[in-house]
């Protein structure tokens, strides 16, 4: 979490005071002090004020016409203005301090007070601010899980993906994590957000994939009441939960055109707006950001924005997928299995030579599914899905009965055969299939385009 802030911090203060004397006196004092202040002379410009501008801490006349203190105070609160305040009057009474307290005030003080007293109230008013934002960034910590994440994985591709968030993670720079579908692209910003030393700050996640395009500015920005149909209360963003912390979004290639620009900007200087508010805010954020796609041929597209491309990418991470990761499969296995259970060697032979499409994610669901159907804490290949075991009869099938030359079977035969599998497994998405094939998209399309003109000649 962030740290408290240090005695001599600047306070940004909003008095609110009528008797223009006591007013000036106190922002000159306050200023002189290195505070940033504003005045203002009525609640309706105190309100006007607060609608541009974030404030630490508000000094309120409790006695001032047209809007006594406790009225605006009370609009600060309905309206979800974030500050801590002070309620001042000249008549101090039992019953008006309880009605402050009651309504979140800080602290009540009575006139004439010595400026330096007020000082330090507004100081002690910033901190219980502060310390009300990091309980509230706690508890969103402890909602989203707090335990640990693991790297699983000792092959050569896994180790140096370890060796490289070690060099990332203590830096405040941009990551981009690359990778087919359940690689584990969210387990590494875990990974990261822990080695970094915003270990104890928020970790926020937004899957980008999985909101409506309406909604992704909103859960990212947050909006204020009466900003849309359905908006009956202001809502922070993501940006402002995860403020001091990280934010990893997920799915990046998915966010709208539209909303890139905005996105772009708080990368650049930290600075958003919530929607149907003019008032600019500022977060420190790191951004963890993933994807399954090729953002660079979506550039290309016109899809994303160039500029924010090389705005994220500036660490980027290339995950391997898991077949390409020779020996993690066993660990993997191990690791996901509940306590007590194991697998026999036919079936764990069968998870070890299988592709793997859905990668960990699919390992994940095919060892729960099988756990589920197993009996006596024992996964055998009865208990594996049909794809598994339909795919090892193929393999056993051929090594029983290679290719003979005499066979009629071409090279290119069995090569179209596989290519077209591959495509058909990818639901036809060429960069997942050339990428599963091992090979560069073009060569890729130049075997298609054989395939389509070997089949017109025939």
């Amino acid at each position: 979490m962030s740290s408290y802030p240090v005695p001599d911090a600047p306070i940004s203060v909003l008095i609110v005071e009528d008797d223009a004397d006591f007013r000036d006196s106190s922002a000159r004092w306050m200023q002189r002090k290195g505070h940033h202040v504003a005045s203002a002379a009525s609640g309706a410009e105190a309100l006007s004020l607060c609608s541009r501008q974030d404030f630490d801490v508000g000094i309120f006349d409790m006695n001032m016409p047209g809007m006594s203190g406790i009225e605006l105070l009370q609009r600060v609160r309905a309206d979800g203005i974030d500050m801590e305040v002070i309620i001042l009057t000249g008549q101090g009474t039992i019953e008006t301090a309880v009605q402050a307290m009651k309504m979140e005030a800080s602290d009540y003080l009575t006139k004439p007070c010595p400026l330096g007293d007020l000082e330090h109230h507004c100081r002690l008013a910033r901190d219980r601010g502060q310390l009300r934002k990091e309980n509230k960034q706690l508890k969103a910590i402890i909602q989203r899980g707090s335990s640990r994440t693991e790297l699983i994985g000792n092959s050569p591709p896994m180790l140096n993906i370890a060796k490289l968030i070690d060099r990332i993670a203590p830096t405040d720079k941009p990551v981009l994590i690359a990778g087919e579908s359940g690689t584990g692209k969210e387990v590494v910003a875990k990974v990261i957000q822990q080695k970094s030393s915003l270990a104890s700050a928020p970790f926020v996640t937004v899957n980008c994939a999985a909101l409506p395009e309406q909604l992704v500015e909103s859960e990212l920005f947050g909006h204020q009441k009466g900003a849309f149909t359905g908006a009956t209360a202001e809502k922070p963003g993501l940006f402002e939960v995860a403020d001091g912390g990280t934010l990893f979004i997920d799915e990046l290639g998915e966010m709208p055109l539209a909303l890139q620009p905005k996105l772009l900007r708080v990368l650049e200087d930290g600075s958003m707006r919530r929607i149907g508010s003019h008032k600019e805010r500022r977060v420190k954020v790191r951004i963890i950001a993933a994807t399954n796609r090729d953002l660079g041929d979506d550039v290309k597209a016109g899809t994303f924005r160039e500029d924010l491309f090389y705005r994220v990418n500036v660490l980027p991470i290339d995950l391997p997928p898991l077949r390409a990761r020779a020996g993690d499969i066993d660990l993997l296995i191990n690791h996901f299995l509940p306590e007590s259970w194991h697998v026999d060697p036919e079936a764990r032979a069968i998870m070890n030579n299988y592709d793997w499409p859905g990668n960990v994610r699919e390992l994940i669901n095919v060892t729960q599914r099988a756990t589920i159907l197993a009996d006596d804490y024992e996964i055998t290949v009865d208990d594996l899905p049909q794809e598994l075991t339909h795919r090892s009869a193929e393999i056993q099938a051929v090594v029983a009965n290679p290719v003979s030359p005499h066979d009629g079977v071409k090279l290119d035969d069995i090569q179209r055969l596989h290519v077209l599998e591959v495509l058909n497994q990818q639901n036809g998405n060429k960069a997942k299939t050339a990428r599963v094939l091992g090979i560069h998209r073009r060569k890729l399309y130049r075997l298609l385009e054989r395939f389509e003109s070997q089949k017109a000649e025939s």
